[in-house]
């Protein structure tokens, strides 16, 4: 590793950490991996786990990179009928006229809401005189 170079020197960083806590989560579930890693540290041997974690940090970005690469690549060859996308534009929508049952009972709600709204306002007017 070139110390001289901050981009690499960052990109090892990040990589160690993505490395030990990929070793943590392993650590979690097994136990005899838990007991190799403490021994590792009580041992001083600080930098051959680091090496390790960099080179699993490693792994573990280009198993992530390929992921999110494959789901990219996946949305791109759906059509957008697939993907459930939908025109927003107002002008492209088909209109279709409803049949006359669904006009009556439109009717019937809007002077349902109507009523109920002169309801309202009656009751208001009437608290406020109150």
């Amino acid at each position: 590793m070139n110390s001289d170079n901050p981009i690499e020197l960052l990109q090892t960083g990040f990589r160690v950490s993505l490395g030990a806590a990929a070793s943590l989560i392993e650590s979690v579930t097994d136990s005899q991996k838990r007991e190799e890693i403490i021994s590792k540290v009580s041992k001083s041997e600080f930098g051959q786990l680091t090496d390790e974690w960099a080179k699993k940090g490693e792994l573990t970005e280009q198993e992530a990179r390929n992921f999110v690469e494959s789901l990219l690549n996946q949305g791109k060859n759906q059509t957008p009928t697939e993907t459930g996308a939908q025109s927003t534009d107002p002008s492209e929508i088909p209109i279709s006229p409803d049949p006359p049952e669904v006009q009556q009972e439109l009717q019937e709600l809007t002077a349902q809401i109507a009523a109920m709204r002169a309801e309202l306002e009656r009751l208001r007017n009437q608290d406020s005189q109150s």
